[in-house]
């Protein structure tokens, strides 16, 4: 049976609390200098090429390295990993901060330190990742994705607002807020028990590319992770926003700003209580409907022109969204072997970061071909397709 004590109950897990903190405030961090990061290079260059080179620079090191980050994590301590990665990440974050004090910040060193930081995340997330399944034991670990999880939004919501109000005290101060975030996550991930590694052979060429073999041939996990890559590349709503919000809702900057929080809103609220009353059963067909509501609320966000409407569809559309994440991070994590779940975390989050990115550039050439409303409503339409294959791939080998 299910345990289904309160949240608190479940941070009594050892080691739990600390990993939850070391997530959230590394997120916390990484939202906050991503978006000083991009309103000082914008205010540098006033270059839109500019600020998508920002966002390059820290997607392209994952990019490169996702595969020997995976190996890595599979073969030495996860715990000191995300350790050195945090502190790494305070210290690019400390030397933004130093170099916008004496006002000698330039368009180049702003690209090498978000480099580093991504750099130094394509080997933190995996390690996080892997490091949760090992910690619970399977029967709670839904209730402690979803805590996770809403964590996670919260940095997602308050992150990007914070950043916004401490800018206005100046980056140099901004920075030193995200160094400060980054620091306290590396201790709490002091804190993370210390796990013992079975001694492994040294790598090999074919044992960086293992965990994409693994989910390759196991159709619940490909079907799970690929969701992901689909829903967003196909029908994200989120990147054509300013549209939205300024040519058809007449909605205005604050508009915008309630546009974008509310997924994040919607997500918090479902992961809470995700986490007191978990999905323990029929996880395909959970995911199936999950989809399809993700697909109705776009399609509904597509062709509304009032601004609660929109407001309410995009919150609607996180919570969904959330539903599947819980789902699909169980079924991955729970059924990936520990000693594999760093390489299939990175093949995991390769697919997470390749549909943010690519989603973006889709969103924005469809609504440029055949109009920002059929576009979204093309791709909300797409998903409720999705989500009929991917209960079939899932229902085929889960048990009821």
């Amino acid at each position: 049976m299910v345990d289904a004590s309160p949240a608190p109950r479940l941070l009594k897990t050892p080691g739990l609390a600390a990993l939850v903190g070391a997530r959230g405030l590394s997120s916390l961090g990484y939202q906050m200098q991503a978006v000083v990061l991009g309103w000082q290079m914008y205010a540098l260059t006033h270059s839109a090429w500019s600020l998508g080179l920002v966002g390059l620079a820290q997607f392209a090191p994952f990019l490169l390295l996702v595969f020997v980050a995976g190996t890595v994590v599979d073969r030495a301590d996860r715990r000191r990993i995300a350790m050195i990665c945090q502190g790494a990440e305070a210290a690019a974050a400390l030397s933004l901060a130093v170099i916008s004090v004496v006002h000698a910040p330039t368009p180049a060193m702003l690209y090498a330190l978000a480099a580093a930081t991504g750099t130094a995340r394509a080997f933190e997330a995996p390690s996080l990742q892997a490091l949760l399944p090992s910690m619970v034991p399977p029967e709670v670990y839904p209730r402690a994705a979803a805590l996770a999880s809403s964590v996670f939004q919260c940095a997602s919501i308050a992150g990007p607002s914070l950043g916004g109000l401490l800018y206005g005290a100046g980056s140099g101060v901004a920075y030193a807020a995200c160094a400060a975030a980054f620091a306290l996550a590396a201790a709490c991930s002091m804190r993370l028990p210390a796990r013992v590694r079975v001694a492994t052979p040294p790598p090999t060429l074919a044992s960086f590319f293992e965990g994409v073999g693994f989910v390759a041939r196991r159709p619940d996990i490909l079907g799970a992770i690929s969701l992901d890559l689909f829903a967003v590349l196909l029908g994200g709503a989120t990147a054509l926003l300013p549209i939205f919000a300024g040519g058809i809702l007449h909605a205005g900057p604050m508009g915008l700003g309630l546009l974008r929080a509310a997924p994040g809103v919607g997500a918090f609220f479902v992961a809470l209580a995700l986490s007191r009353r978990p999905l323990a059963r029929h996880l395909g067909p959970s995911m199936f409907l999950a989809v399809a509501v993700f697909g109705v609320a776009t399609i509904v966000f597509g062709f509304s022109t009032s601004l609660p409407l929109s407001v309410v569809s995009l919150a609607v559309l996180g919570g969904a969204d959330v539903v599947s994440v819980v789902i699909r991070s169980t079924l991955v994590q729970m059924r990936t072997p520990d000693e594999m779940r760093g390489r299939v975390a990175a093949v995991n989050l390769l697919f997470i970061g390749s549909s943010n990115q690519l989603g973006e550039f889709e969103s924005g050439a469809l609504a440029a071909l055949i109009g920002a409303v059929p576009a979204v409503v093309v791709g909300g339409g797409w998903n409720l397709g999705r989500g009929g294959d991917l209960d079939g791939a899932v229902s085929r080998s889960a048990p009821a």
